[in-house]
């Protein structure tokens, strides 16, 4: 590590993640097949309007998605995204609800599915991913 290069110490469900940390995403639950995390809301998140940029949104949203695969796998397991559609449907203000399941998980790809909600509990976006699961040697 790089010494002008901060520490990273929050545990996303057994994995670090510099990026999430970074966005200041919160891991909230995990369990087989479900995940569940938290974005509170910070200026640095958000576009010209002032609503959570889109591109945040996403990412979020991959690393939840890919976490409720892992959910249910052994240690070290990690997740590689192939394919992610999103789609939104109201602007992302306020702190974020993200909840994502897996809908399939085989021996080398899995299914997730997953939404934001505002704290009014308004669906901001959904999305569906497929990832390669990638086990540890």
């Amino acid at each position: 590590m790089h010494r002008d290069t901060p520490a990273f110490t929050m545990d996303y469900f057994g994995a670090t993640i510099p990026l999430m940390e970074f966005l200041g995403l919160v891991p909230e639950h995990i369990e087989p097949g479900l995940a569940r995390t938290r974005l509170p809301w910070r200026v640095e998140l958000t576009n010209s309007r002032g609503d959570v940029h889109g591109g945040t949104l996403m990412s979020v949203l991959d690393f939840t998605l890919s976490a409720a695969a892992r959910g249910g796998l052994e240690a070290g397991t990690s997740m590689a995204t192939i394919d992610m559609t999103t789609s939104f449907f109201a602007p992302a203000t306020g702190e974020l609800a993200i909840e994502a399941r897996c809908l399939k998980l085989g021996r080398s790809i899995a299914f997730c599915e997953g939404e934001i909600r505002n704290a009014d509990g308004e669906m901001v976006c959904k999305a569906s991913g497929t990832f390669r699961v990638i086990r540890p040697k």
